[in-house]
């Protein structure tokens, strides 16, 4: 599978337990060749927002999918909730093999990278040469990494599991002592960094 969407929910305060039964069901409406692949709730970052990682068969399912949410009344049955929603557009890395379905959690770090105009080539490069090494098993593994194709490009997402955010710490410093990441001439190519962590929805597939 190479595409991907990522829907933005932004809430109303102290919303989201009420928002998330809703959603649920709403996503159940998906056509064929929709894959829910994970559904998460900020937990460090920006507050009361839900995000939602879906896979597509191709390029027809996605558009069948947009159109059939954009022409509801409520197209995820929380409008009443909502302060803000986004849709952007991914494809997903050819050499990173997304996790299957499963208990990789509880603690996902989306990270998104704003790069340079010349930055994604470059990127791709890198971490092909990198991520091999960087998710052996003495650290740790990536859920899959994309790159934008819509909206402010070039960009790209990575989302990584960890069992605690102590994991994460210990795994993130020890990559970097190694030299085992970040990709060589990753730097050059950045424009702006920001990170999220989430926690899974109780119906969420990534767990």
């Amino acid at each position: 599978m190479k595409l991907f969407e990522l829907l933005t929910f932004t809430l109303r305060v102290r919303t989201v337990p009420q928002a998330l039964p809703r959603l649920e069901r709403s996503l159940r409406e998906a056509g064929e060749g929709v894959h829910l692949m994970g559904c998460w709730v900020s937990e460090i970052g920006q507050q009361n927002r839900i995000a939602v990682l879906r896979g597509f068969d191709d390029g027809g399912a996605r558009e069948r999918e947009r159109e059939r949410y954009l022409l509801a009344a409520d197209g995820f049955a929380i409008g009443e909730f909502l302060l803000d929603q986004q849709v952007d557009d991914y494809s997903a890395f050819a050499f990173v093999e997304p996790l299957p379905p499963g208990a990789h959690g509880p603690f996902y770090e989306l990270r998104e990278y704003n790069l340079v105009s010349s930055g994604l080539a470059p990127t791709l490069r890198g971490w092909c040469k990198s991520i091999e090494r960087r998710t052996r098993t003495d650290y740790s593994r990536v859920y899959a990494a994309f790159y934008a194709t819509s909206g402010q490009i070039p960009r790209y997402l990575h989302i990584w599991p960890y069992s605690s955010l102590e994991q994460r710490l210990e795994v993130r410093t020890r990559a970097v002592v190694d030299g085992a990441w970040p990709p060589e001439d990753s730097a050059p190519q950045l424009k702006q960094m920001h990170s999220t962590v989430y926690l899974p929805a109780p119906f969420s597939p990534l767990r």
